[in-house]
């Protein structure tokens, strides 16, 4: 799926990367639908009605191993412990009437990325210590919850979703797809290749701080 020397890494809403040291050894995604039964009186098994969708999740374990140098493992696992507290500057937060929130996240790794998830669960675990007592050596169970609808994960090549590898634009407040394809390609007539890229159905619909990915032109 992607090479040994590729680094899985959280890209924070704020902008921040958090790179782990070592890649996780398997991936967990789960999805429910709900689907009810009303009990009828004299009838046999009645038929289910879909109820919707649950949105999923995606569970792994991250380890981490700071005895070549030293440092506390801590350094680390608090940057995961810290997504989950509330972010103040993500946009769209007002602390004057409490409309805050913790960050969103998308995992990466290689050319597969997760939908766009908060940090619902973490379990962490220090498992060495030096003699000094510092944690060299933890490992966390992750669970991601699905925030939005989005795909539960992009594309495993650069081909298949997109013409050629693409860059990643962060929309800035007031910005619209005609100015973003503006900007990387020189054409404003060429925000259709976006919309169609990142599955855009309203080109009005784009928010501040969303994510979209920016295909190469052939």
């Amino acid at each position: 799926m992607t090479g040994a020397d590729t680094k899985a890494y959280f890209e924070v809403e704020t902008g921040e990367q958090i790179t782990c040291l070592f890649n996780p050894a398997e991936l967990a995604l789960t999805r429910s639908n709900e689907w009810r039964s009303g009990s009828r009186p004299g009838r046999a098994v009645p038929t289910l009605e879909y109820a919707g969708a649950t949105g999923g999740t995606l569970s792994f374990e991250i380890f981490f191993d700071t005895t070549a140098t030293g440092d506390p493992a801590t350094r680390y696992t608090g940057q995961l412990v810290a997504l989950m507290d509330v972010d103040p500057t993500v946009p769209g937060s007002d602390e004057s009437t409490g409309n805050v929130r913790p960050p969103t996240v998308v995992f990466h790794w290689g050319d597969l990325h997760s939908f766009r998830a908060v940090v619902s669960a973490l379990d962490v675990r220090l498992v060495y210590f030096s003699a000094t007592g510092v944690p060299l050596r933890a490992r966390v169970q992750v669970t991601l919850r699905q925030y939005e609808q989005s795909d539960a994960f992009g594309p495993q090549n650069p081909t298949s979703g997109t013409p050629r590898p693409h860059a990643v634009h962060r929309v800035s407040r007031g910005e619209t797809l005609d100015r973003i394809a503006s900007q990387h390609y020189a054409d404003p007539t060429a925000w259709r290749l976006i919309a169609e890229a990142n599955d855009i159905d309203d080109p009005l619909s784009l928010r501040p701080g969303m994510l979209i990915a920016i295909p190469g032109r052939t």
